[in-house]
């Protein structure tokens, strides 16, 4: 069972807006069985519309189209669907009421005709009503292929997928099961996960399969079973995982549908009824927001310190100058000393900090680019590790990031 995802949008093309709807769109399809073989984005071109959808049909059972559904004279999907199935536009009396409603209720310019052609749909569709905007998603079957189109804006094609397309594909297809498990490892990398668990890997059998998906200092490993059997496959991987703990368990730190690293950090803190604190220089309160993002931080996360510049880890913290011209500002003493003031200052039990040189300068110190110093305080102690993270910016802010979560994580546990 397969399906093809076409993007329908010049704004995609020319990299004004990232192509989310796809992601979230074979995450959806992959999670009721059905495999996307292809994701093509094109422009809002009849022609373009046409080709692709014809191609699209010689390798998919499932064609889904987003975008150009709005009621300008750009949005031409509509009426290229009309002419590639040789039909004619009509009237939704449902569609139009729908439409008509959310203009009374919430749009205070009056309804006009343009808005109204929302309501034409080809004769021979299935309408899929839109309940969070004006434009409606179409179901069209053809020598047993199904295609659907939908708007391209996200929170109006995510509730049709979940309300309209989903259910209708589970009824209409017959469909095998394909479950994934993915580990997260923290501390090594790709190449030498490799070859530790090669044998393990070899030993997997035919019908589970393993990618690694490295990014910044982890590395997470996602076991694919596929098959008729959903108790068999479930119970193979759990098998097969247990296996995989007795043999890299020190750098497992959970999966991909559990907490996140720092939600494990948060409760953790909240276990010890203890707090934290984060004291930033190369990471510009990445960590910081990495905790904020979660809800009900403020039970654990006491607050920050962004001291970018040298001036304000003295002026803000208390470092010590004579330290920082002693050591430089990029060293062990630096971190520690901004851990230990972080720490003192938003009265928490453990706190993180950071300073580094993520070039492209030199900047203050004269450390080499990509040299990292984290830091981590706790009730009993003070400690900093020296990383050396590369020389592209991204890669050692994000890498930073990721590793002082990953020492505190092993401190709390």
């Amino acid at each position: 069972m397969y399906a093809e995802i076409i993007t329908i949008g010049d704004e995609i093309l020319i990299g004004q807006i990232i192509d989310s709807n796809s992601a979230f769109i074979g995450k959806e399809l992959n999670k009721i069985g059905v495999d996307v073989c292809q994701i093509t984005s094109i422009r809002d071109d009849k022609q373009h519309i046409l080709d692709a959808i014809d191609q699209a049909k010689t390798r998919a059972d499932i064609i889904i189209m987003t975008g150009g559904l709005g009621p300008t004279k750009d949005d031409i999907t509509k009426h290229t669907i009309c002419e590639y199935f040789d039909d004619t536009l009509v009237q939704d009396d449902k569609v139009l009421k729908h439409v008509e409603e959310l203009f009374a209720k919430y749009i205070s310019t009056p309804i006009s005709d343009v808005n109204k052609q929302q309501a034409l749909v080809p004769s021979n569709s299935t309408v899929l009503m839109n309940l969070y905007g004006t434009a409606p998603g179409m179901w069209i079957e053809k020598e047993n292929k199904v295609f659907i189109s939908m708007p391209g804006v996200p929170y109006e094609m995510k509730g049709l997928m979940k309300n309209e397309v989903l259910p209708r594909l589970i009824k209409r297809f017959d469909r095998p099961y394909i479950i994934h498990k993915t580990v997260l490892t923290y501390g090594m990398g790709e190449s030498a996960i490799a070859a530790k668990i090669e044998k393990w890997e070899d030993g997997l059998p035919s019908f589970i399969k393993l990618a690694y998906l490295p990014n910044l200092g982890k590395v997470r490993l996602r076991l694919s079973g596929r098959g008729i059997d959903k108790k068999r496959i479930e119970d193979t991987i759990e098998d097969r995982i247990a296996e995989l703990h007795n043999i890299i368990g020190d750098i497992i730190v959970g999966y991909e549908d559990d907490d996140s690293i720092e939600q494990q950090i948060g409760k953790l803190l909240i276990q010890k009824g203890k707090k934290i604190a984060v004291a930033e220089s190369c990471t510009g309160g990445m960590i910081a927001q990495s905790f904020t993002a979660n809800a009900g931080a403020s039970a654990y996360f006491n607050g920050g310190a962004v001291t970018y510049a040298t001036q304000s880890k003295i002026d803000i913290l208390g470092v010590s100058a004579n330290s920082i011209k002693t050591h430089t500002v990029t060293s062990a003493q630096v971190a520690e000393a901004m851990a230990l003031a972080v720490k003192e200052k938003f009265k928490s039990e453990y706190a993180i900090a950071t300073t580094g040189n993520a070039g492209p300068t030199k900047g203050d110190g004269d450390v080499e680019i990509g040299t990292v110093f984290i830091a981590i305080a706790t009730p009993e102690k003070v400690f900093s590790k020296m990383f050396t993270f590369g020389n592209l910016r991204e890669r050692i802010i994000g890498k930073a990031v990721v590793k002082s979560l990953e020492l505190m994580l092993k401190e709390l546990r």
